[in-house]
């Protein structure tokens, strides 16, 4: 049957690399992963976008026919928005093959690296929208957690990087029509993605909070992570704990277990410094292999500045959700003299249960004036979340990363680059 839609949306889904780093015997577009190939997941996705869209597949030549063959295959009755075309020598030359056969409905053109195939429909939709919104170039990014150091030739430190004005930039690339389609007909040099392109150009391109789920699919180590996310079984149960601690601070209103207690000194922190919320958080990540609250959450990103629990639970539920988990239950252990919690225990686990869909369980306890709890300083909370996987990795689910604009804060939903 045919859809007759014309598109607003172009997607070019880059799938003409060779993957040498994943040590398979065929293009990684062409490996399987848990039964379905990379490709046939990041069509999937493509496909599971809120509105129609022309999908343009940019495959190797000599596998234009599996291409075809796994694209249409997804695609069901949306093949007449399907394009499978041959690449070129560079990943620059494949995306220009791609953008020669866009419709001429489209006004919003989206690049998507295939070895992205975990990303959930959700972002595309996301790039769209904020594409549309501000009139320029979107995408997606993660803040970057780990250390970086810049080296010598010889190996030797030369400097520690500040972190806080560097990002892992993703797929899908989002552009309006007319400033990617000058951009590569200005295009002179290769660039090492489709923003870098599009800026030298002299046009503007925002960042917006991209998905941990949308790694890239590279190594075999990568290859084993995404099995593990999408293998087909019985269902799996797993385990995480997390741990919180934050001091005491005067100058601060206290909210604990996401309940805001009057008359007592607040916690020290980026957010509200609720400890029982953040190690919930972190408990929930760790259970299910999707980061922890500093990767996540990062200190450095200003959207969670001020924020309370609340939007950390409801944020994380949400990635757990779209990554193919429910949560189980929760158990908190807080630690600390102060505030008297027992009192509004059954408060406390109601409104928790109710924003995980969950049962949560909170008890409090002292240290007997030992150490930093017991001398009154702040508190400490420890937690275990038990979730469950039925181990088939959606296409289509919440967007990882993503605050409702009410839950920011007042924070932009996007950044241009550079600011």
């Amino acid at each position: 049957m045919s859809s007759s839609v014309e598109p607003r949306v172009a997607v070019i889904v880059v799938a003409a690399g060779s993957g040498t780093r994943l040590g398979a015997d065929l293009p990684k577009a062409f490996v399987e992963i848990a039964g379905t190939t990379v490709l046939g997941r990041a069509v999937h996705a493509v496909f599971g976008m809120a509105e129609p869209v022309q999908a343009v597949v940019v495959a190797p030549a000599e596998l234009l026919s599996a291409a075809e063959s796994i694209t249409h295959g997804v695609a069901a009755e949306a093949r007449d928005r399907v394009d499978v075309v041959a690449g070129g020598e560079t990943r620059q030359a494949s995306v220009a093959a791609g953008l020669a056969v866009i419709r001429p409905s489209v006004e919003v053109v989206l690049v998507h690296d295939a070895a992205r195939a975990l990303t959930p429909s959700a972002l595309f939709d996301s790039v769209v929208s904020e594409v549309s919104r501000l009139g320029h170039g979107v995408i997606p990014g993660l803040p970057v957690s780990d250390t970086i150091k810049r080296m010598d030739a010889a190996g030797d430190i030369r400097e520690t990087v500040d972190r806080s004005e560097l990002t892992a930039v993703q797929t899908p690339q989002g552009f309006p029509r007319a400033h990617i389609l000058a951009a590569y007909e200005a295009a002179r040099k290769e660039f090492t993605d489709d923003a870098a392109l599009v800026v030298d150009a002299g046009y503007h391109v925002s960042l917006v909070e991209g998905d941990p789920l949308a790694f890239k699919i590279t190594t075999p180590a990568d290859r084993l992570r995404a099995e593990d996310l999408c293998a087909t079984g019985p269902v799996a149960s797993r385990i995480g704990i997390g741990t919180d601690t934050h001091a005491f601070d005067d100058d601060t209103e206290l909210w604990l277990a996401g309940l805001y207690w009057p008359g007592e000194a607040g916690l020290a922190g980026h957010s509200d410094g609720d400890a029982v919320a953040h190690a919930i958080t972190d408990a929930l990540l760790t259970a299910t292999g999707l980061g922890d609250i500093g990767s996540v959450f990062g200190t450095s990103d200003p959207q969670f500045d001020g924020t309370h629990g609340e939007v950390f639970l409801r944020h994380t539920r949400g990635i757990l959700e779209g990554a193919g988990f429910r949560i189980g239950n929760v158990s908190v252990q807080l630690i600390g003299n102060r505030p008297r919690f027992a009192a509004r225990r059954a408060e406390a686990e109601a409104l928790l249960g109710g924003i995980l869909g969950a049962p949560v369980s909170v008890s409090a306890t002292t240290t007997d004036g030992l150490g930093f709890t017991g001398r009154g300083e702040g508190v400490t909370a420890i937690a275990t979340a038990l979730c469950f996987s039925a181990r088939d990795f959606p296409a289509r689910g919440f967007r990882a990363g993503a605050l409702p604009a009410s839950e920011r804060n007042g924070a932009p939903g996007a950044r241009r680059l550079g600011e």
